[in-house]
Parts: structure tokens; C-alpha cells; sequence
């Protein structure tokens, strides 16, 4: 395949490219008829090429692919993680894809409680504790809540090769844990069956008034654009309260779709940047589309601005948020593309490290005959396509975002979300009003050294970690060329 690096000096480059590119996404040699000599069957040979024909024109590194022969290969997931690039951590295929998009969408089968996972020092045991739920879900009904450890699973210990089961089982058992300075104690028990839930991820707002400040927070766990109501609703109600200072709180937040990082920061931005439809970031595609883009002048495939259209205005000049070492994708672009413009303040851990975007595709979206792809219509791709900067041109932050303000979100010592007592609202609050919050007299305090190692919502959580291009984006993509 050919490199177009230049820009384009006539019209007959731009008739080649079209040409190139509706070849590749509408002509994939439908119906290849497979080497009779193959012991591959036909369907894994066409998930195969399906996977070839998506990297090899949309991959942001598809220049660095290797040479394999995908007639050759008979696992397609092994196949599609043999091509990735060396740096892509991110890039995913799923042979269910309905469910992963319905999880971005916020539909999730699910007991409707995040976990984090750990192990105590002393005794080597592991165990669960809960970062938070959603109301109306098995775990609420069942009188979870955050700060909760879970001691046993099915009556048994909890395992590393049973952990998960927390999140991803049907039902389960659990055991709570009473925890003192002397060990855990098992407590009692409590059973649910998963559901599938439609999770307004706007949980937990509240005021706090401080030394002469009153100090907004919004616990925001998933950026959904179908949610964009529910944020507006929730700024609002902070704005009616005359809130002087905003915390929001994105410490668990994986990130999720470009147009919802679009409108939360539109919300948030000063508002002379916000009604002139300012750059929030730009795009970097591979240099076959960045160059088309750039010539045609789609400006929105390589430009997000702020929409000034957005029914609530903070006009905030300035933002503390709070973070975690999973706080990702968009809640990053949240970060750096405010950053631009007001001071941001972050407080808690150091960021995943998140620069890069990435589309669902389907076989539908690269062939036309549905006779083709029927036996294989629910295979995706969600591809790595494009870096992001900032309106200075931020980007590349592998390592994520390391806070002003370090603190460890202390889950075994857990206050709920929005209390100015937890550890990571407290430092915020201080750090706006220059005063020291004294800690509640009734406050629990365990020492038990302990470390996490994983934490889990969903089973879909590495995939709301990639930045996503929204639907739109992608029909914008198709239809261009047509």
C-alpha cells in the first residue's frame, strides 16, 4: 500500500486517493475464495481479513505493521494482537460487539458496584472493598456501600483466579469483612444476581461551604453522551447553590466518548472561550487521512471546539480534580484541554496515560454484501486511529498526569463520596480555602498495611479506558468517500 505523505497538487491526486481509500473500505475482495489447501476454516479466514482490511487503512500505525499472512493464522484474536503496535495497550477486538457498545452506552449486566481489589501485607489474604454504587442496582438493594470489604466469595476465600467473579458472574455470594486492628472477621452474607442496568453515571453531586466558600462537587463515573442531560442538570442545581469553586471528582472514571468530554468542558470553561467556539483539541491521524482531512477541510475530524451551545455555563477560572491511577482517556482530556485555558488543579494519584482515540468498527461498516459477513456480524475492531493534543499542543502523556497534590484514596478508611472528610475532597477543600479541615471526631482509622492491585466495574473496563470517536465520527468517516 502506498504512503501519502505530501499534500495533494492536483485534482487527479485527490481522484487517486478517494479512489484508494473507497477501495479499501467498500472493495475488500468480498467473498475471497480461501485456498482450497487450508486447514483454516472459512470463517476464521474472513474474521482474518476483516482485521487486515481495518488495520492496514485506519491504524494509526499501520505503517508499522508486520508481515504476517493472515491466511496462515487460525485464532483471529491471537492474529489481530500480533499486528499491534509496540506502544498500543489499547486497541481491542470482541466477537460481542453489541455488548461493548452497550456498555458505552451505559447499559451494563452488571450488580452495579465498582471494587477494588487488594491483598493484605501480613497475612498474604485477599479481599475486595467497595469504591461506590449505583442506586436501584442488586448491590444498593442488597445495603452495599462504599467503603464495604468483601471477605469471601461463594463461601470461600478470594482468589486471583477468581476475583473477577465479583464483577463478571451471573450471582454470586459474599461474605462481608469486619476489619480491626487485630485482622478480619467474616460478618454476614448477602446474594445477588446481576441485571442489566441502563447507569446514569452523573452519582453523586453536593456543596460545601468553607471558610467563606462554597465548593461545588460532581462524582462523575463514566463520560456517556446520553448523559449530557444528567450533567446538565447536576451543574445546574450547583450553580442555583452560587457555588464559588468546583471539585470534580474523576478518580474512577476510564473515560469514554469525545462528544461527552466535548460538552462537560463546555460547561466548565470560561465562557468567552466557550461562545466562540474555541479549540478544545486537535487530531492527528495516520498521514493517508490526516492529509485528505486536511485538504477537503472536515474540520471536525481533526478539530474538537467548545459548543457553545451547552444549556449551563460555570465560566470557572480555575478547577481542582480529583484522580486516580485509572482516571483515563476522555476524564484526561478533560484535564489537558482546561489546562489551555484555567488553571486545573489535580489532586490524588498520577493518571493512567491516555493521548490516543479509537473507533468500533463492524463488518457492515467495510463491506457491502451482508451475505459476506453474515456468519462473522458481530465481530469488532476498536482500533487505535488518532493521537489528541491540546490547544498548545499537549500530547504524548504516556505516563499520565502526575497530581499537584498527592494523596491515597484510602478505601479501608472510606468516607462517602462528596463528604469533605475523604481524604481526597479534604485536601481540594484546603487547598481552595488555605484553611485545615479537622477530621470528624467519629472517623474510623485502620492501619492494616495493604496494596491494591486491580480494580474492576465492568468487564468492558479496558475498553472505556480508549477515547472514542462517537458514532457519528465514524458514519462522517464512511460517508465522506461515497
Amino acid at each position: 500500500m502506498s504512503t501519502l505523505n505530501n499534500k495533494y497538487r492536483n485534482r487527479n491526486k485527490i481522484t487517486f486517493l478517494a479512489a484508494l481509500v473507497l477501495t479499501i473500505l467498500f472493495g475488500c475482495n468480498e467473498g475471497e475464495v480461501p485456498d482450497p489447501g487450508s486447514s483454516i476454516p472459512e470463517h476464521t479466514l474472513n474474521v482474518n481479513k476483516f482485521i487486515f482490511d481495518v488495520m492496514s487503512d485506519v491504524y494509526l500505525w499501520y505503517d508499522e505493521l508486520p508481515d504476517i499472512d493472515y491466511t496462515k493464522e487460525d485464532d483471529s484474536k491471537k492474529y489481530f494482537s500480533k499486528l499491534l503496535y509496540e506502544d498500543d495497550k489499547w486497541s481491542y477486538i470482541t466477537d460481542d460487539v453489541e455488548a461493548l457498545e452497550n456498555s458505552f452506552q451505559g447499559i451494563e449486566t452488571s450488580f452495579g458496584w465498582s471494587l477494588a481489589f487488594g491483598i493484605f501485607s501480613n497475612t498474604g489474604n485477599l479481599f475486595a472493598i467497595v469504591e461506590y454504587v449505583y442506586p436501584n442496582t442488586p448491590a444498593a438493594n442488597a445495603g452495599l456501600k462504599r467503603g464495604d470489604i468483601i471477605a469471601l466469595l461463594n463461601d470461600g476465600d478470594i482468589t486471583l483466579s477468581n476475583y473477577t467473579d465479583l464483577v463478571y458472574a451471573e450471582s454470586i455470594k459474599v461474605t462481608l469483612g469486619i476489619l480491626s486492628n487485630d485482622g478480619i472477621s467474616p460478618g454476614s452474607s448477602v446474594s445477588m444476581t446481576a441485571l442489566e442496568l441502563q447507569l446514569n453515571p452523573v452519582l453523586k453531586t453536593a456543596v460545601v461551604e468553607e471558610s467563606g466558600h462554597k465548593i461545588g462537587y460532581l462524582f462523575y463515573a463514566q463520560y456517556i453522551a446520553e448523559y449530557n442531560d444528567a450533567i446538565d442538570t447536576a451543574l445546574q442545581g450547583l450553580l442555583e447553590q452560587n457555588i464559588t469553586d468546583l471539585v470534580l471528582d474523576l478518580r474512577y472514571n476510564p473515560g469514554g466518548t469525545v462528544s461527552a468530554a466535548q460538552h462537560l468542558c463546555s460547561s466548565l470553561a470560561p465562557i468567552e472561550y466557550v461562545n466562540n467556539n474555541d479549540k478544545l483539541v486537535t487530531f492527528q491521524w495516520n498521514d493517508k487521512y490526516q492529509d485528505y482531512f486536511e485538504y477537503k477541510q472536515f474540520t471536525s475530524q481533526i478539530q474538537v471546539n467548545f459548543v457553545d451551545s451547552v444549556p449551563v455555563k460555570l465560566d470557572l477560572d480555575n478547577i481542582h480534580i480529583l484522580t486516580g491511577y485509572k482516571t483515563a482517556s476522555a476524564s484526561e482530556l478533560t484535564i489537558t484541554g482546561l489546562n489551555a485555558y484555567i488553571p486545573v488543579t489535580i489532586v490524588g494519584d498520577t493518571t493512567y496515560g491516555k493521548y490516543t482515540a479509537s473507533i468500533t468498527l463492524k463488518p457492515e461498516d467495510y463491506y457491502e454484501k451482508e451475505s459476506y459477513y453474515s456468519e462473522f456480524n458481530n465481530w469488532g475492531l476498536q482500533p487505535i486511529v488518532l493521537r489528541y493534543a491540546n490547544a498548545l499542543g499537549v500530547t504524548d502523556f504516556k505516563d499520565g498526569f502526575i497530581p499537584d497534590i498527592l494523596v491515597d484514596d484510602d478505601l479501608l478508611n472510606a468516607y462517602p463520596l462528596g463528604d469533605k472528610n475523604d481524604p481526597l475532597f479534604k485536601a481540594a477543600i484546603e487547598d481552595i480555602t488555605g484553611t485545615t479541615i479537622v477530621a470528624s471526631k467519629s472517623a474510623k482509622k485502620t492501619d492494616i498495611p495493604y496494596k491494591l492491585f486491580d480494580r474492576a466495574f465492568s468487564k468492558y473496563d479496558k475498553n472505556k479506558r480508549n477515547l472514542l470517536m462517537d458514532n457519528d465520527n465514524t458514519k462522517l468517516i464512511k460517508d465522506q468517500f461515497k
